[in-house]
């Protein structure tokens, strides 16, 4: 099967090549793959540390092309979207049936194959902070995908969003008209009334949006683009200053408990019908996977970037 490649000494360190089928266990169907999603940890975190020859990939939709031999999962033929630790870069992805998705037919299967890490990783979060109907919530990094996804369901949930981005002049418009009530610049001027975070930037963020928790607040900790520490000034942590019981809350999106495929599939029917905006800034075929993780890897994409496998 054809495949994406790391290779060090190719653009980007990827390269169009060929790889071995997948052989799928009992309990996973084999899925012919027809678009993926980039994101960025993988092009900037991952890419760089694999092994010569590797396939990665978290994201990728597509068609069953064999069935589950145990009989779980969809049947041969129903577009699927799929998340996995690696694998999405190729032809042929033998993934788990509990981590995979069935998709309304006719939809958009490179505007799904955003849904996975993006979409699942926001719902869960915001499925960790409680019921949201009436709560105060904030994004930060929200103009990335998983935040784009996160101020949508956070507004759909019945909640007053609070959007943060680098550059609110130049994205404002935007955050709002997906559901944000505020953007602002700095997670501090949020106010000490909220409800829930998701953060998606960690660092110096990370500790400025814990101080905007009311009592019994919780932060959910996705992600980490900041690329400096959390150091919390002495006392912040002090459950006697009028502000107690909040928390902050570690997250890996693949760390166990429900089946991802119920998530997966309800997030795909959103997009599908227009309920939820994917966010793509960049498509192409996968022949332009460089041009994608260098834009990706230099922060110029504020969304999603899609693959079409050709």
């Amino acid at each position: 099967m054809r495949a994406l490649l790391v290779d060090p000494s190719a653009p980007a360190g990827l390269r169009l090549g060929t790889a071995p089928d997948p052989e799928p266990a009992a309990h996973q169907a084999l899925v012919r793959v027809t678009a993926t999603s980039l994101n960025h940890g993988e092009v900037t975190l991952l890419v760089p540390g694999a092994e010569p020859g590797a396939v990665l990939g978290w994201d990728a939709a597509g068609y069953v092309e064999r069935a589950a031999a145990d009989g779980s999962g969809p049947a041969a033929g129903t577009p699927v979207v799929t998340v996995g630790e690696a694998g999405g870069w190729a032809e042929l992805r033998a993934v788990d049936t509990a981590l995979l998705g069935a998709v309304p037919e006719g939809a958009d299967l490179g505007v799904i194959s955003t849904v996975p890490v993006a979409g699942a990783s926001a719902l869960r979060a915001l499925h960790r902070l409680g019921p949201l109907l009436g709560r105060r919530v904030l994004v930060t990094g929200a103009t990335g995908g998983v935040g784009r996804y996160a101020v949508q369901l956070a507004r759909q949930g019945g909640a007053y969003v609070v959007a943060t981005t680098g550059d609110p002049d130049a994205h404002g418009e935007l955050l709002r008209g997906l559901g944000a009530h505020e953007v602002l610049a700095d997670p501090a001027d949020a106010g000490p009334d909220v409800d829930g975070v998701v953060d998606l930037v960690g660092g110096r963020q990370l500790v400025a949006a814990y101080e905007t928790l009311a009592a019994g607040g919780t932060l959910v900790s996705v992600g980490h683009a900041g690329g400096d520490d959390e150091h919390f000034a002495h006392g912040v942590l002090y459950g006697d200053l009028g502000r107690h019981d909040r928390s902050v809350v570690s997250f890996f999106l693949l760390g166990g408990g429900a089946p991802l495929g119920r998530d997966l599939a309800w997030l795909a029917g959103r997009v599908a019908s227009g309920a939820l905006d994917a966010g793509v800034a960049w498509r192409g075929p996968w022949t332009e996977a460089a041009e994608a993780a260098e834009a990706l890897r230099g922060r110029r994409l504020h969304g999603k970037a899609v693959l079409d496998l050709a």
